[in-house]
């Protein structure tokens, strides 16, 4: 596996090998770069993990949902994504004050994270698939020198499928 930042400019491609299983990989080619892993067909815990480290991604909350984000094996945050539905997004939170947005379109057929200058740092775009999810992911030179930029890219795919699984269950309804 390589790590995330040097990915920049090459064509990444997240992929769900099995319809029955909440896996993902993040493949450049044919090979692994990252994965994604949910606990279960129906819980938002997932744990992340790439050549730069291992991390958790959560659901909490009800009616203020947020997402939270810790290192694997450790019970402190390292970061909280609120989600903003009114807006399609939502803003990545970090305990120095940093902030990083997200949004989406009317489809949900792309994701983007920008810093606190508007800078486009990567997206994920032509999400779709009934069967196997899968979306191409665009990484920006800019994006190279945050630290957290391996576990922020995986959070933008934790996102876009529960934003996937929340529409298929309001249609459902």
């Amino acid at each position: 596996m390589r790590r995330i930042a040097q990915l920049t400019g090459l064509e990444l491609k997240w992929e769900q090998p099995n319809t029955f299983k909440m896996e993902y990989n993040l493949l450049v080619g044919d090979d692994i770069s990252a994965t994604l892993q949910f606990r279960s067909l129906f819980g938002s815990f997932a744990t992340a993990q790439s050549a730069d480290g291992c991390w958790t991604f959560k659901r909490v909350g009800f009616f203020r949902t947020r997402i939270i984000i810790r290192a694997c094996g450790s019970e402190t945050d390292i970061a909280s994504f609120r989600n903003n539905t009114w807006k399609h997004g939502g803003t990545l939170e970090l305990p120095d004050g940093r902030q990083y947005t997200a949004s989406t379109n009317f489809w949900m057929t792309k994701i983007e994270f920008r810093d606190q200058a508007d800078e486009l740092l990567f997206s994920n775009r032509k999400v779709g698939g009934f069967i196997h999810l899968s979306s191409y992911v665009d990484i920006l030179p800019i994006a190279q020198s945050i630290p957290e930029l391996p576990w922020m890219v995986m959070l933008g795919w934790y996102l876009t499928i529960l934003m996937q699984q929340d529409a298929a269950a309001a249609a459902a309804v």
